[in-house]
């Protein structure tokens, strides 16, 4: 067997209330780069199934950049390290690591010949550095500030300039190369929170805080003028970027608009809108902004939307979206992939016309981490969450029928078995009728469940505790009867599942070990205990249609496949998800496995 990953279907950008998030787009407008979590995602803008991951960042990233020959990407930690790495192959090959700050870095900038940058953030002794590229060698200082940096440019022209804004009101203008301290603007009265030099290099602008925008000249640092305040933004500007002919910025805001600026007049020529009929609300934030080369505006809200426009049209020509947390849940209906994470999101992802398209599903969803999913039929979609709540969602429209149900206590995971929905909570079982939504069935057990996982064959529900044991039970006309106990594993129990067929039954632990027992009339008989491929928390188990194979996901971030026939024989892939893997699940094809983590990523992969 083989295991081969075909496509990433990427995560949200991260993004902090009042901070701005700096996107890159390439020099051919065809990608654009973000930070999100530990990782630096590449991403096509045409089609949402063709994206790169780095994922060698120890500590949550904060920015990238694309070099202006495109042939290498600038990213940035919260620890302060920078690496420079090969966007143009696969192989990811780092040319440079270095750390010039001692603190969280907030933005980077290339120069025109892709030899210097520089990177500007929070430190401890400096707030930004200037060195090369490939040997990390210091070509400046950047000094002047006494508060974070929040953005920094270089003039892609020669004489080279650059310029900084900060956290300390003022923007600051240096020469080069090497970069050299020349002058401090006081022209905001906040926080200055991006500035940008236009591709010819005549001009940079600045924006903040107070809502202000001002037009600066490029060789020399004076300031020409403010925009026309009388259009301006209502809310704190947070990025702004420049058309590819040097004419027009935009600019985004908090006041869920963006703004296009003509520069020969110094006034906005087109506003959209990113808020609903009711007003601006805080996740339609703009806190970032890119114009790529191909003349499409791309913006970034807050909760992680990337909008795409083009000018001419009031709307969004796309809507990007993703998560921005880690998955949590996960499950499959003929035409989607659904996910859900801890923060309470669920998106449906297109798995057929559009693949990779993330859509919300629309209605109230869940206020805290979604622990699993259950696929009803007749299209209904059933999530349990640490709310303690039962929510049901229509998967045909993706949306949520506006059901909620209260669970005793926090619920641990749900399965299903014909018309029947069990859902194991901290203090036993609770049994569901799947049509009204109604409890019909309940045991308290004296011990605390952990995983369930009902025989779709048979009257059987296997139940994993926190005391290492499985425990089957047979279920029937709302009653509960202890059956057997399995002890196999020495590990909190973390998953059980059935196989289609009923016959096969595995156990994992949160050590890494899976059981994997024959299920007779009358007895459970271990089949293999070989399936040693995790060493940590085994998070999820998923059967192909057929039961003759099982792929499992870990927190030691592995993915694998098992095959229930041959049991010494499997497959897997470590690194598969940065942080660990939360969930798999089979496509209808039963030819390839879908897997979701803490990266908050959706991998498809094909077995062989």
């Amino acid at each position: 067997m083989s295991l081969t990953r075909v496509s990433t279907w990427a995560a949200s950008p991260s993004t902090t209330r009042a901070q701005p998030v700096h996107l890159s787009a390439d020099p051919k407008g065809e990608r654009i780069a973000y930070a999100s979590n530990k990782s630096i995602f590449l991403r096509s803008l045409t089609n949402p199934a063709e994206s790169i991951q780095y994922d060698q960042h120890t500590h949550p990233t904060t920015v990238a950049k694309f070099s202006p020959s495109g042939f290498y990407i600038a990213s940035a930690d919260a620890s302060g390290t920078v690496r420079v790495w090969d966007c143009a192959g696969t192989d990811q090959i780092l040319k440079l690591e270095t750390k010039p700050i001692a603190g969280s870095l907030k933005d980077l900038a290339w120069d025109s010949e892709s030899k210097r940058l520089i990177a500007v953030g929070d430190g401890k002794e400096r707030f930004g550095a200037a060195f090369t590229a490939d040997s990390g060698n210091s070509v400046g200082e950047i000094s002047g500030h006494s508060s974070v940096v929040n953005a920094v440019s270089i003039r892609q022209q020669r004489p080279f300039r650059a310029v900084t804004a900060s956290d300390d009101t003022c923007v600051v203008f240096y020469t080069g190369v090497p970069f050299r301290y020349s002058k401090t603007i006081r022209t905001h009265g906040r926080f200055v929170y991006d500035v940008a030099f236009s591709p010819d290099g005549e001009y940079f602008v600045s924006v903040g805080a107070d809502a202000k925008v001002f037009l600066y000249s490029g060789k020399e640092g004076d300031v020409i003028g403010e925009f026309d305040p009388s259009e301006g933004h209502k809310g704190s500007i947070f990025a702004v970027s420049w058309s590819p002919d040097s004419k027009f910025v935009v600019t985004a805001s908090a006041d869920a608009t963006l703004k296009v600026w003509d520069i020969s007049s110094q006034k906005c020529v087109e506003t959209w809108s990113l808020s609903n009929d009711d007003g601006p609300s805080v996740p339609d934030q703009q806190v970032g902004v890119v114009w790529t080369a191909k003349n499409e505006i791309v913006s970034l809200s807050l909760c992680g939307d990337l909008n795409v426009f083009t000018r001419g049209n009031t709307k969004p020509t796309k809507i990007v979206k993703g998560h921005q947390k880690g998955i949590t849940a996960l499950t499959a209906t003929e035409d989607a992939v659904w996910t859900g994470s801890y923060d309470g999101v669920i998106r449906s992802w297109d798995v057929k016309e559009k693949e990779g398209e993330a859509r919300e599903v629309e209605g109230e969803t869940h206020t805290n981490q979604v622990v699993e999913f259950a696929r009803i039929d007749g299209g209904k979609v059933w999530s349990v969450g640490w709310d303690d709540t039962i929510r049901i969602a229509d998967a045909g429209v993706r949306s949520f029928d506006g059901s909620v149900i209260k669970t005793d206590s926090q619920p641990r995971g749900v399965s299903r078995r014909g018309e029947e929905v069990f859902v194991a909570v901290v203090v036993g079982v609770v049994v569901y009728d799947a049509a009204k939504g109604e409890k019909v069935g309940e045991v308290k057990t004296g011990y605390e469940p952990t995983a369930i996982s009902a025989n779709p064959e048979s009257e059987e529900v296997a139940v994993g505790g926190a005391d290492n044991v499985v425990r089957v039970y047979t279920y029937k006309a709302g009653k509960f009867e202890e059956k057997t106990t399995l002890t196999g594993n020495r590990a909190p129990i973390t998953v059980c599942a059935y196989s289609p067929s009923g016959t096969l039954l595995a156990t994992a632990d949160s050590g890494g070990k899976i059981i994997l027992y024959t299920v007779s009339s009358s007895t459970y008989e271990i089949k293999t205990t070989r399936w040693q491929f995790h060493n940590a928390r085994i998070t999820s188990l998923a059967w192909n249609a057929s039961s003759t194979k099982c792929a499992s996901g870990s927190l030691d971030t592995g993915v694998c496949v098992f095959d229930t026939e041959k049991v010494g024989k499997w497959v897997g892939v470590r690194g598969a998800h940065k942080d660990g893997c939360a969930g798999v699940v089979w496509s209808s094809n039963g030819e390839e496995i879908v897997s979701v983590g803490a990266d908050a990523t959706v991998k498809r992969w094909v077995v062989q």
